[in-house]
């Protein structure tokens, strides 16, 4: 019998073995040994890849892994490229801007594919304010006359690069305005460009700004300089970060053309995002707004984006010092800073519309915790046609919804509810998204067992991001698909990815000794904002990359040519999108106990004080910051989780507790996040309530961990930073807590 067991557990038995394995255990052992059984079984089901990997499913009793691998199997089989390449097609038809026709078609698209594979769908409304703009012209009246050209051309092999209903070249959310003055070049616009330009001596006051592309969130931008008095924006993209600098340009390669323009909003998100007019509320018809003039994340001044090619006359006309080593791009001229004599006139006018926002909604309910959610969401409008961003994202999403509607004809039943979403108007600052859950916050902090969030998808490494009390869980669903590249495991081929980038040989050997796949905080950018950093939900941001090149970046080029020229060519990576968050969903909704590991998330935590404090130390004359009870709580936050991993070890060899305990379990475990929440929220902006993630208020798109005491130390705010360390010391006591009741429950069975 050993024998025939060790030959299975390896994964080298042949028919025969199986077949007399199988027959001893039906003979001699199943009686006695029920639970064996199906393990056993289960581990010659199992991929090759996934074989050398001893540890179980986290979360599922061993009578249950059987079953759960089989329907897990059953999953991974069903999503089809040609099925998500039909998908893209269709979207990418036409431009489907939020707030235009277009969008409207997509949502109507995704709900009727959502019903017809037998998923109970909706579509749910909203309204915000969206400006489309009705004029805009920039020149250029010395030292010589200049009138940009504003407008990308059509690709001869790409047919949707001339569509109709295109949105022009704008950032949503610029001030109108018709402004004149010198142009001063101020590199990436961030706190520290501007420091530099205070040591040249150079004022951006009554100045027009040109800034490019990158570092920080593109709202983040026009709000610095309008800080400093300056009177407009320009934000261009430089040839070295995404035109013919790192390669072939349009036509020819995948690259930035001359005239390709990056739209976006550059509404101040790191405030809040959604709606600008409902901060906390949901925007409905008939419902309560602020005023504009109330809007705190609305820009003050107008702000353009323009192409390299319109930007290179303004730039060579530029005095001034010459630019500081590493502000010089990929332009082939001497950068210089200004002011001038470079004077600039840039007028722009806005139609402030409130248009509507079409979230598609799909669930399916648990059978046992139907009030515990797992939701998983990515958007589905676009600034033009966005085969990349982010129809690559919403055709995974699709077809995870196919392959569960598939799965539910054959008797599949969650053990939690199900929702699906796909978001409209991310695009315009993650506004589908934020009405959604502010409209249903109640019931979301008390429901939401996790959110699980995609977006833009390429070819090449898995990467994830989110709340590290599910990294293990993260890296045993990345063992469990296959990289379509090697046929290895994706979590062997993100590590050998990871390995091959590490700078030092002391890297490599951490990468593959780490038991994880590290996870990367949250800051801002995508849908994940409202479930991570208002309600305080444990969310996860997932997706492959790293092969596929940029350059097409919320231009009017981000088409299904180009996508299926350059990127995911054969969506191999789009299926094994949905192969990875489906795996996910699937044990989220079906495991006994969540599969929540605080290990993980103490380290981590325990590395963001480490380098606050190096921060702190680093400032001259810094005052005194007691860290004592900061590192005390996380003390007690790391003895919690491991008294709770050795309760679960114990727990998993038993039979499953009572329903009602382990109930109880599951809601300690959820709502751990939770205690990383703080009602009155950050300084500065009370909408962001989680204490431990949060995106730079300088920064937007870039985390800063542990925010309010970190930026408080940054601003040299020393009362700040102690009350926030205080709040901070709180919320980790209360995590311990939560982690120790769960423990206790699970030691009581």
């Amino acid at each position: 019998m050993v024998k025939y067991v060790l030959a299975l557990a390896r994964g080298t038995c042949c028919d025969d073995v199986v077949k007399g394995s199988i027959a001893i255990l039906q003979e001699d052992f199943v009686k006695r040994y029920k639970l064996i059984v199906p393990c056993i079984l289960a581990l010659y089901l199992i991929p090759s890849h996934t074989m050398a990997q001893d540890e179980p499913i986290m979360g599922f009793w061993p009578n249950e892994l059987a079953r759960q691998q089989s329907w897990e199997e059953s999953f991974r089989a069903l999503p089809q490229p040609d099925s998500l390449r039909a998908y893209m097609r269709w979207i990418t038809e036409e431009p489907h801007h939020a707030g235009g026709p277009g969008s409207k078609k997509v949502a109507d698209y995704v709900l009727n594919k959502f019903r017809s594979w037998g998923l109970d769908a909706s579509i749910e409304t909203f309204e915000a304010l969206m400006p489309v703009p009705t004029e805009r012209r920039l020149e250029m009246l010395e030292p010589t006359a200049f009138v940009a050209g504003l407008k990308e051309p059509a690709v001869s092999w790409d047919k949707d690069s001339s569509d109709e209903g295109q949105l022009p070249g704008y950032n949503a959310y610029s001030a109108d305005g018709d402004v004149t003055g010198q142009l001063v070049y101020v590199n990436y616009g961030v706190p520290e460009d501007y420091e530099a330009l205070e040591k040249l001596g150079i004022d951006v006051a009554g100045k027009i700004v040109i800034v490019r592309y990158g570092r920080s969130w593109r709202g983040i931008k026009p709000r610095l300089a309008a800080d400093r008095g300056a009177i407009g924006c320009l934000i261009y993209s430089d040839p070295e970060d995404d035109g013919y600098v790192p390669g072939d340009i349009l036509p020819d390669g995948p690259y930035r053309p001359w005239n390709g323009i990056q739209r976006g909003s550059t509404m101040d998100m790191p405030t809040y995002p959604g709606d600008p007019l409902s901060p906390g509320w949901a925007s409905e018809a008939g419902g309560r707004k602020l005023d504009m003039a109330d809007a705190e994340t609305l820009v003050k001044i107008p702000v353009m984006p323009i192409s390299y090619s319109d930007a290179l006359p303004l730039l060579e006309n530029l005095g001034g010092p010459v630019a500081p080593s590493d502000w010089r791009g990929g332009l082939p001229m001497t950068y210089h800073v200004g002011p001038g004599p470079s004077k600039i006139r840039l007028t722009l006018k806005f139609d402030w519309a409130i248009s509507p926002v079409y979230n598609v909604i799909a669930r399916i309910e648990g059978s046992t915790f139907p009030d515990e959610w797992v939701i998983y969401g990515n958007h589905h409008d676009a600034w033009v046609n966005g085969a990349s961003d982010p129809t690559s994202g919403n055709v995974a999403l699709m077809e995870v919804g196919r392959a569960f509607g598939a799965l539910l004809k054959e008797g599949w039943r969650p053990k939690r509810t199900i929702v699906l979403t796909s978001w409209d108007a991310e695009e315009w600052g993650l506004i589908g998204s934020t009405e959604w859950a502010e409209k249903h916050q109640v019931e979301l902090r008390e429901k939401a067992v996790a959110y699980i969030n995609t977006d833009s998808n390429g070819k090449g490494w898995l990467n994830a991001g989110g709340s590290h009390s599910l990294e293990r869980f993260v890296t045993e669903v990345a063992r469990d698909v296959t990289d379509p590249k090697t046929g290895d495991s994706v979590l062997d081929a993100a590590k050998k990815r990871r390995q091959s980038q590490a700078g030092s040989e002391e890297k490599k050997t951490e990468i593959a000794e780490r038991s994880t796949l590290a996870i990367g905080a949250l800051g801002s950018g995508s849908d994940y904002t409202v479930f991570i950093d208002f309600l305080t939900i444990a969310s996860l941001n997932m997706g492959y990359g790293g092969a596929s090149p940029g350059g097409v970046y919320h231009s009017a080029y981000d088409s299904f040519d180009w996508y299926t020229k350059y990127s995911d060519t054969t969506f191999e990576y789009g299926r094994a999108l949905s192969q990875t968050t489906g795996t996910a969903v699937m044990r989220l909704a079906s495991a006994s106990v969540l599969p929540f590991s605080f290990s993980e998330s103490v380290s981590t935590i325990g590395g963001y004080v480490d380098e606050i404090e190096v921060v702190h130390k680093g400032i001259a004359d810094a005052p005194a910051l007691d860290f004592a009870a900061l590192r005390s709580a996380v003390d007690s936050y790391g003895a919690a989780a491991s008294r709770y991993e050795s309760a679960m070890n114990s727990a998993g060899m038993k039979s499953p507790g009572p329903s009602a305990m382990l109930a109880r379990v599951n809601q300690l475990l959820y709502k751990t996040e939770r205690s990383f929440g703080y009602e009155e929220g950050l300084p500065k902006r009370p909408w962001y309530k989680h204490q431990i993630y949060a995106p730079g208020l300088d920064t937007g798109y870039g985390v800063k961990t542990i925010p309010g005491v970190r930026e408080g130390i940054e601003r040299n705010n020393w009362d700040e930073s102690r009350t926030m360390m205080n709040v901070v010391t709180g919320a980790l006591t209360q995590v311990a807590e939560q982690v120790n009741s769960a423990a206790i429950i699970l030691e009581s069975w």
